[in-house]
């Protein structure tokens, strides 16, 4: 399963990475992508992760939610 997040708050590649490493950190995450340019990150995931799990992730490296959707 394949998630897209879109991340209020990332200007620069160190905010790119602080996002893909707190998304990475998510267990059952086994890949995240990160896209500067939109604000997105895209996580593959091996079982369901909630979009809680997610959401608490990023915001606990101070970054916002715009929207999750499973793609």
């Amino acid at each position: 399963m394949k998630k897209k997040i879109v991340v209020e708050g990332m200007k620069c590649e160190n905010c790119a990475k602080h996002v893909k490493e707190a998304v990475s950190s998510i267990e059952g995450v086994t890949s995240a992508e990160v896209n500067l340019s939109n604000k997105s990150v895209i996580a593959q995931t091996s079982s369901e992760v909630s979009d809680e799990a997610i959401e608490l992730a990023v915001n606990s490296e101070k970054y916002k939610i715009v929207k999750i959707e499973t793609i």
